[in-house]
């Protein structure tokens, strides 16, 4: 882009936005599976959306300068504390910046002789991964059931050192939307005098409206003995803008280790609760309307309906030939695999379809499948949804497994990326029929599958690759 000469009109610039989004994902109606939440309440949307533009210009960075940020801060965390146990916290931008200050306040409220440690289930978020880069922390792996896919607490146990400054539960685990036995991890921390945290971003604003609504859901908040944070997202199942979430600590002392402050230079005082400085108060105001607009009983309709939605999409996979859920999820959360078909394929012919089913990779002895997020607004669409899972897993089974260019794995497994810039990797990729600077919606069966032969080491090479271009 080059700068306009001149300024250009705002019914000029949405109709340009317009155009740019014409290939992007509906946001509104179920179809995708991942990555939006929708109530199927429009006016919910709107209030939200309103007060998003009214706090808009308000900057949270000097919560004196601005009243409105402190009662409105306290007001949404306080909801969620009278929700998950009690404790005190701070409204973030999301898991990752939740997530990122659970880990800062472990690593600096328990001071070890070597480098800090955390152990983490295989099955948690890699915002724990991510926490771990940026803050010199050693993540030690913890095995989860086979079976069940919750986090073995002998295996998290054995993972605790001297050295170990956190202990991570998921409740649930995005993956296959199980919640790890957070009373036992918990229990194992406590005794050895490490603090628990439970990373409830997808659950902690759906699995208590979920229990409401007779689902039958484990203990796994700050009521539970040991636990000594919790991270939730309200702009997930809270349904809110993004981006909006809320890390509480068991007390306050804890949160202060969260906090960020500086002295030292001749400017203006810093103090900092999350990791951003300067941000819009558009997030909080729009996660503020959205709780205020949809109440205690707005939610449980929401948690009923999506309990219902989420029972017949298990039963439905259940009876689509080839297919199988893995584990026994108590969220919303549903994966699932199959033996017989290629999973990849099967999600790129219901994207075909108008669906966007979320493909996910092997690892840890978990094997490839497709993840479904289960709102509020899937019961209106859920016959459909398992009407094109069954055709696509039709066409998938035809079709057969993603064909590979031979020896095109061991190629990619031993490429040298530092030795590639941009635009030889382009060429690679565009060689095998992947045109990374291409529009609309890609079939991905191909990537996913070359993905997946690798370690998780190259996948990550090559992630960052891909990011590089298609942002050149």
């Amino acid at each position: 882009m080059s700068l306009p000469e001149k300024g250009r009109g705002a019914e000029e610039l949405l109709a340009e936005i317009a155009r740019l989004r014409q290939d992007d994902l509906p946001v509104r109606g179920g179809k995708v599976t991942a990555y939006v939440y929708d109530t199927g309440r429009p006016e919910v949307h709107e209030a939200a959306a309103a007060a998003y533009f009214e706090m808009l210009e308000v900057n949270t960075l000097d919560p004196t300068a601005f009243p409105s940020v402190v009662e409105m801060e306290k007001q949404v965390v306080g909801a969620v504390a009278e929700l998950l146990g009690g404790g005190c916290g701070i409204f973030t931008s999301g898991g990752t910046e939740s997530i990122m200050l659970a880990v800062k306040a472990a690593r600096d409220s328990r001071r070890v002789p070597g480098r800090p440690r955390m152990a983490v289930p295989v099955t948690a978020h890699p915002a724990f991964h991510k926490a771990a880069h940026y803050l010199g922390v050693e993540v030690d792996p913890v095995e989860v059931d086979p079976v069940t896919f919750r986090a073995s607490p002998e295996a998290a146990e054995a993972a605790i050192t001297k050295d170990t400054v956190l202990v991570v539960a998921s409740a649930p685990s995005y993956p296959q939307g199980v919640v790890d036995p957070v009373a036992e991890l918990a229990g194992i921390a406590a005794a050895r005098g490490v603090p628990c945290h439970v990373d409830a971003c997808v659950g902690g604003w759906l699995l208590p409206w979920l229990r409401e609504a007779g689902a039958r859901i484990p203990p796994f908040d700050l009521s539970v003995p040991g636990v000594t944070s919790l991270s939730c997202d309200l702009h997930k199942f809270g349904y809110s803008p993004k981006g909006a979430s809320v890390v509480l600590f068991a007390d306050p002392a804890l949160r202060r280790r969260a906090y960020f402050a500086s002295a030292s230079w001749p400017g203006y005082t810093v103090i900092n609760a999350t990791v951003q400085s300067s941000k819009s108060a558009g997030p909080l105001g729009g996660a503020w309307a959205t709780l205020h607009a949809l109440g205690r009983e707005g939610y449980l309709e929401l948690g009923r309906a999506t309990l219902a939605a989420a029972r017949r999409l298990r039963e439905g996979l259940a009876a689509i030939p080839g297919l199988r859920v893995l584990g026994d999820p108590e969220s919303a959360l549903v994966a699932f695999g199959s033996d017989e078909l290629d999973v990849f394929v099967l999600s790129d012919e219901a994207r075909k379809r108008g669906w966007f089913l979320q493909p996910q990779l092997s690892y840890a002895g978990i094997p490839a499948n497709i993840h479904v997020t289960v709102t509020g607004v899937t019961l209106r669409g859920v016959e459909a949804m398992l009407e094109v899972i069954a055709e696509s897993a039709r066409a998938a089974r035809e079709r057969g497994p993603a064909r590979l260019p031979e020896g095109l794995v061991e190629l990619v497994a031993g490429l040298d990326l530092d030795a590639l810039d941009d635009a030889a990797f382009a060429e690679l990729a565009a060689s095998v029929g992947v045109d990374l600077g291409g529009s609309g919606q890609p079939e991905m069966a191909v990537v996913n599958a070359v993905l997946d032969a690798l370690p998780a080491s190259k996948r990550e090479e090559i992630l960052i690759r891909f990011l590089s271009v298609i942002y050149s």
